[in-house]
């Protein structure tokens, strides 16, 4: 602050000090001639004077501002810092309390160590002079024993290998029937465990592979925009017709159905073909022998590559790499076929997860099962081209592709028709069923599904007193409402178990079925 004030002093001096020299300057040099102008200059050196004044306290009240500023921020940062002092003293008079209990729990805790010391001591004492008794007593008994022995063998006549004899013999006579029923009830309960693991398994294994089944058709129909399309279609004298059919090898339907030319084939790859074929000819407008060989030819070029790459897809999600080049598109084919409605690539894939799954819960290798999950029913994809059955078919093409004994065992005895020589082939079985007879996987199996939910109800429904009755819960559980003037509370709990008991002998059903009896009252009045 002294600074700036010297400084500002200094500058006001220099000013005056010019200003003078300026002046006398003038007057040296021409007195007469610049008298007029010295007024001028003297009253430009009052107005210079006068704003070096101004400036001078303008400077001063910043300096005095900064000044207060600079003390204010100096008086801020003390007061913090003595708030973190104290802040600090604080916490160290905490601690402090804090090692004083702590200390004084210790010693607490050392007196009582010193006084269990002190008694363990004495125990040990006790136990020491017990253990002298004991052994004295031993002596005694084994003493009196061996006595007892001796009058016993004298008394009998028999030297004491014959006596166990006798003894061995007749305790086998008086538990032999016990024994058998224990093992019975060993057998038994090693059964029910068994059962009952395996349908955990099972169970995990459904719940942790939760997969969107859709029964997927091969479309054997082609849109066409009039019907004078179809003429094209069969040309002069039905020779486009004629090279269609025979270059992609299927019938081809047309009637009065307007609209739609139907192409029908036992083989779902060559019908896609045929159908694509088709919808292309009918976009183009251009039908003849020749662009018909041109399209097809096309068309089945891009279904090999379509092939292999679905073929690639599957083998991806299903998590089995380096499968032969020649598998992929065969497993692509199964994409065209469907089993009951269930589309059997969809179904290979869902039986692989599940395979794996079981295999994890069981110690075997999980990749193995899902392998042989994957190519359980690659048969399938060459049925139509081959004759045999498709597990036949299956296990043949993956011999020559040098596959594991365990895959090929899987494809060839996953209906049962050979011995398993692997505990990877019922793994497959057990999954192919679980894919097969899931609620929505089949047609078939869906209706079974509705019509088991409509014969709970009905089951229900037949009780006197029941208005409503709802299976939930994919069947596992029933809710019963009853007319609470017909049924009250103590009935109720006589009712629900009349309903299980005749759902058990009415019905067959996996698991159990948990039936809940729900009674209302209701009062509705109107206030007006």
């Amino acid at each position: 602050m002294l600074e700036i004030l010297t400084a500002i002093t200094g500058l006001l001096g220099g000013l005056i000090i010019g200003a003078a020299a300026v002046y006398f300057y003038l007057n040296k040099s021409n007195d007469h001639a610049l008298a007029r102008k010295q007024a001028e200059n003297m009253e430009r050196c009052n107005t210079l004077l006068a704003n070096a004044e101004t400036r001078a306290k303008e400077i001063e009240v910043l300096a005095r501002k900064d000044a207060i500023d600079l003390r204010e921020e100096v008086d801020v940062e003390v007061e913090q810092e003595r708030k973190k002092l104290d802040e600090i003293e604080a916490r160290l008079a905490k601690r402090e309390d804090t090692l004083d209990l702590k200390l004084e729990t210790l010693s607490v805790k050392e007196r009582k160590l010193d006084n269990k010391e002190h008694k363990l001591e004495a125990r040990l004492q006790e136990v020491h002079a017990l253990e002298i008794e004991l052994g004295q007593r031993n002596k005694k008994l084994t003493q009196v024993e061996e006595q007892q022995h001796s009058e016993l063998m004298r008394i009998s006549g028999l030297n004491e290998e014959h006596a166990k004899q006798v003894l061995f013999e007749r305790l086998e006579k008086q538990y032999a029937a016990e024994a058998g029923d224990l093992v019975r009830k060993a057998v038994e309960k090693a059964e029910d465990e068994a059962k009952s693991r395996s349908r955990d398994i099972l169970l995990n294994a459904i719940q942790r592979y939760a997969s969107a089944q859709t029964a997927e058709h091969t479309v054997s129909t082609v849109e066409i925009t009039d019907d004078a399309m179809k003429g094209r279609v069969i040309g002069k004298e039905g020779r486009n017709i004629r090279t269609f059919e025979k270059r992609t090898g299927v019938d081809v339907i047309i009637d009065d159905t307007p609209g739609i030319v139907v192409v029908s084939c036992f083989d779902p790859v060559r019908r896609e073909v045929a159908r694509e074929s088709m919808q292309r000819l009918v976009s183009d407008g251009r039908i003849q022998p020749g662009r018909i060989e041109e399209v097809v030819d096309e068309v089945e070029k891009e279904m090999e590559e379509n092939l292999v790459e679905m073929g690639s897809k599957a083998a991806a999600e299903a998590h089995v790499p380096n499968l032969p080049r020649v598998v992929l598109p065969m497993l692509g084919r199964l994409h065209y076929r469907t089993s009951y409605g269930q589309n059997v690539l969809k179904h290979s894939i869902e039986v692989a997860y599940i395979s794996q799954m079981m295999a994890d819960q069981l110690g075997l290798d999980g990749t193995v099962a899902r392998r042989a999950g994957l190519l359980h029913d690659l048969g399938k994809a060459l049925d139509h081209e081959i004759e045999g059955g498709h597990p036949q078919i299956g296990h043949d093409v993956l011999k020559r592709h040098g596959e594991a004994e365990e895959v090929l065992n899987a494809a060839l005895g996953h209906h049962g028709d050979v011995p398993a020589t692997t505990p990877y082939t019922p793994l497959i079985m057990a999954a192919d069923a679980v894919s097969a007879s899931r609620p929505g996987a089949r047609r078939e199996s869906l209706d079974r599904y509705i019509a088991r939910l409509t014969e709970l109800e009905d089951v229900c429904m037949k009780f006197d007193g029941v208005r409503q009755a709802y299976a939930i819960h994919a069947g596992r559980e029933v809710r019963v409402i009853v007319d609470a003037r017909k049924v009250d509370d103590r009935t109720m709990a006589k009712l629900a178990r009349d309903m299980a008991k005749s759902v058990e002998e009415e019905l067959r059903y996996p698991g159990e079925v948990k039936l809940t009896v729900l009674r209302e009252v209701r009062t509705t009045e109107y206030a007006r």
